[in-house]
């Protein structure tokens, strides 16, 4: 694989690792929903997905009659766009919280969840919010101090998951937790990626150019 494509890529995974690494390095915990964090993953391989799938079919005689490659890039990129949109809307709700004990986090969360319905059940590792129309596991992150929350049950009302997602954030304001050991070793991961992808492209400059205008031919 030529410097180009090589760049392409491992670039946006490099940055990917970078924030993912920065953020379980800190003591501050991340709620996040589920539906953003797809998103950063769909975005972290979209590299990979131009320089695999997309361009292995990339339609040559659209872009002939189109008068330019860039072109039909421009409506490949934009269809991965709305492909990944489909994906995030279709996925069921779910919060992730980086930067906290499994244990404590359970404890947070059934505190949030009867403040905010008097009707709140737990059962295990399960928590039912009838009045917000939100039931839920909560599930820890293999190897890393973080726990997601995920919907279970059919029914899940969006506007009760935001509820939570604000109420969490707001309890945890306080909290500080312990970084996730996992975390120097995406930042290392992913600063060899930036070294690999700047050495490439610093070494053979005119190749990396000559590669650009072959793929926007």
């Amino acid at each position: 694989m030529d410097p180009l494509h090589l760049s392409i890529a491992l670039g946006p995974l490099a940055v990917y690792l970078l924030v993912l690494g920065s953020v379980n390095c800190s003591r501050r915990p991340l709620v996040t929903s589920g539906a953003r964090d797809l998103a950063a993953l769909g975005v972290a391989v979209s590299g990979l997905v131009v320089v695999g799938p997309l361009e292995l079919f990339f339609p040559e005689d659209a872009a002939t009659q189109m008068g330019g490659a860039w072109y039909a890039w421009l409506l490949l990129v934009v269809l991965y766009a709305l492909a990944l949109l489909l994906i995030v809307l279709l996925s069921r709700p779910r919060l992730i919280v980086y930067n906290g004990a499994p244990d404590q986090l359970r404890a947070i969360v059934w505190k949030v969840a009867q403040a905010l319905d008097s009707r709140a059940a737990r059962a295990g590792d399960n928590v039912l919010l009838p009045g917000l129309g939100v039931q839920l596991q909560v599930e820890p992150f293999a190897g890393m101090r973080s726990v997601q929350l995920v919907s279970t049950g059919g029914r899940q009302s969006v506007a009760g998951w935001r509820q939570l997602e604000a109420a969490l954030v707001l309890a945890l304001k306080n909290y500080r937790g312990s970084p996730s050991p996992l975390g120097p070793l995406m930042i290392s991961l992913g600063l060899v990626l930036v070294s690999v992808v700047t050495f490439l492209i610093v070494r053979d400059p005119q190749t990396v150019a000559q590669a650009l205008q072959e793929l926007l031919r």
